[in-house]
């Protein structure tokens, strides 16, 4: 039996899909890769952020921290583009930085800068 392989795909409840994959094209900068009626999916540095039109978003669902290199930069960015507050950057130690945005769409959207993540 193996065991996990680590994180491939986070997907968020988008009921508007052309609002949400218009503001996440602008927060990331690049076109969805994968665009349908039913499924819209982005390549994040060799991950997958994708968009569902058929769930809906809630509070108590996981939260995923995506990595930035400049965190505060990242954080009121988003905050310009219309996400809200859910939780303002905090230092957790080690040099570490993590922060929780709710997008337009109602979704917990986590940025994180640590130094000391690697791949592999």
């Amino acid at each position: 039996m193996s065991g996990f392989l680590g994180l491939r795909t986070t997907i968020y409840a988008a009921p508007d899909l052309t609002a949400a994959k218009a503001w996440y094209t602008q927060v990331l900068g690049i076109a969805p890769y994968f665009d349908e009626p039913f499924y819209v999916g982005f390549s994040v540095g060799g991950f997958e952020l994708g968009l569902d039109p058929d769930l809906t978003p809630g509070i108590g669902t996981p939260v995923a921290y995506w990595g930035v290199s400049e965190i505060d930069e990242m954080y009121n960015r988003l905050l310009e583009l219309g996400a809200t507050v859910q939780e303002p950057v905090q230092d957790v130690g080690g040099g570490i930085k993590v922060a929780v945005v709710r997008d337009p769409m109602g979704n917990l959207l986590g940025i994180i800068e640590n130094p000391h993540f690697r791949i592999g």
